[in-house]
């Protein structure tokens, strides 16, 4: 089995439809297709709709989250889209996409940038807005060569020159929301330094103590040493290791299917959704913040 538990569509900034990107993977050989858009379950439907035959489609959503003023996301799968407390702040968080969006490019103008909010409006369609649309307004006004060039600390990475912050979920807080609605958390790219500050490897532990799952480890933004040494946190705080494409279309380079989940893997974070408590646990407001 061929298994990517990592993909966005046009619902949030990849440039696929949800019924293009399931016709890709079917084309790309996959078995087993997430479709995780940011803070969003809105093209799960039409991705349904269009399923080929033979391609299981996975629940999914990416999470927005920050953890002592550092931005990480988290990954969940197979939860309940119309559990009330986690489709709050799914809402919340994409409430505060365009207002931010709209001050990214406010100071990228500050910056002598010619972007303009309707470009990156356009290019983001009925997605939920994000950086990816600014940075590709970027490209076309000539400033970076690539997507990927926009996320630097001149502009758009965390901690950048045009970088705006929004409202994003406590991790530990999406952990307890995504195991309430039924769901698996798995942590995404916790050490893509390329995309700016990560959070310490403590925090992984501490994640792991408050029942993340586990770790996406096969990833384009990790080196080889960085996947042996998640590898080793992964064995040493129990957790299920990923690899996954969060593939963007056209926006970015990596290909469906050009890093996969192990399906043993897979058939446990199937069990555990199987297995899940259908009510989100007590939030002590206390495993947020690390010691």
């Amino acid at each position: 089995m061929r298994i990517d538990l990592h993909t966005h569509s046009t619902a949030s900034d990849g440039t696929d439809t949800p019924a293009e990107l399931v016709r890709n993977a079917a084309a790309a050989g996959l078995d087993v297709v997430a479709l995780t858009d940011h803070d969003t379950v809105g093209g799960y439907e039409e991705a349904a709709g269009a399923l080929p035959e033979g391609l299981t489609l996975v629940t999914g959503a990416e999470l927005s989250c920050r953890l002592g003023g550092v931005s990480l996301h988290m990954l969940a799968y197979l939860f309940d889209p119309a559990e009330p407390e986690l489709a709050r702040e799914r809402e919340l968080v994409r409430d505060d996409r365009v207002p931010r969006a709209k001050g990214m490019v406010a100071k990228l103008r500050e910056l002598g940038v010619p972007v303009t909010w309707e470009r990156v409006a356009e290019i983001a369609g009925d997605g939920a807005v994000g950086r990816p649309h600014v940075a590709t307004a970027m490209v076309e006004a000539g400033v970076v060569e690539s997507v990927s060039d926009a996320f630097s600390s001149e502009w758009l990475a965390n901690g950048g020159r045009a970088y705006v912050e929004k409202h994003e979920l406590d991790p530990f807080e999406a952990v307890r929301l995504v195991k309430g609605a039924g769901g698996v958390a798995v942590f995404a790219h916790p050490l893509a330094v390329k995309r700016g500050e990560c959070v310490p490897e403590s925090a992984i532990e501490e994640l792991a103590a408050a029942g993340l799952d586990g770790i996406e480890v096969d990833h384009m933004d990790h080196d080889e040493p960085t996947r042996a040494r998640l590898r080793a946190i992964a064995a040493e705080h129990g957790l299920l290791t990923t690899g996954s494409s969060d593939y963007h279309g056209s926006r970015k380079t990596c290909r469906l299917g050009e890093y996969t989940t192990d399906p043993e893997v897979y058939a446990e974070i199937v069990r555990r959704a199987a297995l899940a408590p259908r009510e989100a646990p007590p939030y002590d407001g206390v495993r947020g913040r690390l010691r």
